[in-house]
């Protein structure tokens, strides 16, 4: 194997997981720290704090880290 296909695979993986992260997320309610609430409508891969999601009717993108409260059972 060489490091072109490690890199190949690696990046793959990462691919994977986001496109899981968007499916289990998008769609769903959730609270932030910060006490904004709304649903998740997009999900970003950042190179320095990860995920990062965004929220329908609100500017900006915030880390995963910041969810307080996700919704246990409405989906998109």
């Amino acid at each position: 194997m060489t490091m072109s296909d490690d890199w190949t695979k690696r990046a793959t993986n990462i691919l994977r997981e986001l496109h899981a992260a968007e499916t289990e997320l998008i769609g769903r309610g959730v609270i932030l720290t910060d006490g904004k609430a709304g649903t998740i409508d997009r999900v970003f891969l950042d190179e320095v704090h990860g995920l990062r999601i965004s929220i329908d009717g609100h500017d900006g993108k915030w880390p995963i880290s910041t969810v307080k409260l996700l919704d246990s059972g409405f989906t998109r």
